[in-house]
């Protein structure tokens, strides 16, 4: 992804612009996020730095209406910074349900097929993956437009995990779904690529992390509070929400 000038103060730094011996991990720098609700002014993120290193999986803790998914998509870089840099040094996901490059108009066979060739990957593979993970049936030959939330979930999710990226986005955990031969595949999943890859998960249950992260952060009033582990984590958000 190439240097993309949000304004004088706000700056994102892809992978390719980057020296080998620099890359590995992703990093905001004073970081600044904020919108207008109508109302008032809703902070985001307030001057906030923090790394994440390619091996130390993250979760974060953040109450509803904290922005947990705007955090979410400005790694992706689907989000830009009103302020500071932010700095991706490595092959970074899209976020878990996020259908934006899925075309609705034609069928998930035909869409995991035209994103493996956009990203230089083997069509055949990435259909497969696809086709065996979702467990969709005759819906995978149909359009993703016809699709129930959950069915369109699977399919992100599946089509995530068929993209081999150094670090995974996570809103909020698994995808919900009823489907228990897709559940117990999906955690198998993406069990085995904790051994090799990163993940960085949001939620606002401490339990949802458990399975994916050792160190935590606490997202509150616009701050990042960073943790060596998730019971310490646990800790301050358990304070901060029940007091």
């Amino acid at each position: 992804m190439p240097r993309v000038t949000c304004d004088r103060t706000a700056r994102i730094i892809g992978w390719e612009n980057i020296s080998t011996a620099e890359r590995g991990m992703l990093e905001f720098e004073n970081v600044s996020k904020s919108f207008w609700t109508g109302t008032q002014h809703k902070v985001i993120l307030d001057s906030v730095s923090f790394r994440v290193d390619l091996g130390s999986s993250l979760g974060v803790l953040a109450p509803n209406g904290t922005g947990k998914t705007t955090l979410i998509n400005m790694m992706a870089g689907l989000e830009k910074p009103d302020e500071g840099t932010i700095r991706r040094m490595c092959n970074i996901s899209f976020p878990l349900g996020f259908m934006g490059g899925v075309i609705s108009k034609i069928s998930a066979h035909e869409n995991s097929r035209y994103i493996a060739r956009l990203y230089g990957l083997d069509p055949d593979y990435v259909e497969s993956f696809c086709r065996w993970l979702c467990n969709l049936g005759e819906y995978f030959d149909q359009p993703i437009g016809t699709y129930s939330a959950g069915m369109r979930s699977r399919f992100s999710f599946a089509l995530m995990l068929a993209l081999d990226f150094d670090m995974y986005l996570i809103d909020e955990g698994m995808p919900s779904s009823t489907d228990v031969e897709f559940n117990k595949k999906a955690g198998e999943v993406l069990q085995e690529r904790l051994r090799t890859t990163t993940i960085i998960i949001v939620s606002h249950q401490a339990e949802t992390l458990e399975k994916f992260a050792r160190s935590a952060a606490v997202l509150l009033d616009g701050k990042l509070h960073m943790f060596d582990t998730l019971e310490e984590a646990k800790q301050l958000y358990d304070y901060e929400t029940e007091s």
